[in-house]
């Protein structure tokens, strides 16, 4: 039951479209002008990418034809595109607390009524900034990402350039310190959310039925729960048009208690986990695919 290790995904090799100077100036643009009158950039900015973004436009064809059981029209691809512009949007008012532009409802905030540290684990569904803004402002908590390598770099650099000093709730991973600082973190009483939908270079995974067909995801994230005796919730931010957002907080596994267990039965719990992460990220995508944002082919094997 061993996980298989990857090789390096396509998407770890695509260059990332956009750069720190264009990011800046719509974070200039977007507080002087507010979000009502900037947002009208954002069906320009959508259309482009839809018309330029060859490969990620296939990848959502692909995506929403599974999802919807039939050819998608091109309206519903380019409302994929549009999502994503005004989530990423929406991020910079997020990060500079401005939760009173938005309509926020949030199902599942009991599971955080008990106190202590957790695992949200959750995949590019959605929007993640509006995780965190629940997380500080409905459920008074703080809600830090762990992210690995040179994609956490990239993150902490834009959310300098957003709002400087929110680049502290990243926990960088892979480094010597790296499990020493997630640890401090839960045991503070922080969440530390996990996208847990990719594999990174020789990352071990297992192939699970998604979407109906066999796709493979990392077994790592589920590995960490394990190794720091955590219970681990599913979370997702779903963009529903306007200021609408939907947020889903629900109990995925619990590595508590693990003690006792032998090293077989402990695999086959981290693989269960995988699994049901899996399941309820297909169930959410089909109830909102247009916040899916893996703008690659997903069911891709190595």
């Amino acid at each position: 039951m061993s996980g298989v290790p990857a090789p390096a995904p396509d998407w770890t090799q695509r260059r990332e479209r956009g750069s720190l100077p264009l990011i800046r100036f719509m974070v200039w643009f977007s507080v002087a002008v507010g979000r009502t009158a900037s947002r009208g950039l954002l069906r320009a900015i959508a259309l482009y990418f839809l018309a330029t973004g060859g490969a990620a436009r296939r990848a959502t064809r692909d995506f929403l034809a599974r999802a919807l059981g039939r050819k998608p029209t091109l309206a519903e691809q380019y409302r994929s595109f549009f999502a994503f512009a005004a989530t990423i949007h929406d991020r910079i008012y997020f990060l500079k607390e401005r939760f009173e532009l938005f309509h926020i409802e949030a199902h599942g905030r009991e599971l955080f009524e008990e106190g202590g540290g957790a695992l949200l684990m959750g995949g590019h569904l959605g929007s993640f900034e509006s995780m965190r803004a629940c997380g500080r402002s409905l459920i008074k908590r703080r809600v830090a990402m762990a992210m690995y390598g040179a994609h956490a770099q990239k993150l902490q650099a834009v959310l300098e350039a957003i709002a400087p000093g929110a680049s502290r709730d990243i926990v960088a991973l892979g480094q010597v310190q790296s499990m020493l600082e997630l640890e401090r973190c839960l045991e503070e009483g922080a969440l530390v959310g996990v996208l847990a939908d990719r594999t990174f270079q020789d990352e071990a995974t297992i192939s699970v039925d998604f979407m109906g067909a066999p796709a493979r995801f990392p077994t790592g994230p589920m590995r960490m729960a394990a190794a720091t005796r955590q219970r681990v919730i599913f979370m997702v931010g779903l963009y529903r048009g306007g200021n609408r957002y939907e947020l889903h907080f629900e109990p995925l596994a619990d590595f508590t208690d693990l003690e006792g267990l032998s090293r077989t039965e402990r695999e086959a719990r981290v693989h269960q986990a995988v699994k049901a992460f899996a399941a309820r990220l297909e169930h959410h995508a089909r109830s909102a695919p247009d916040n899916w944002f893996n703008f690659f082919d997903f069911w891709k094997q190595p």
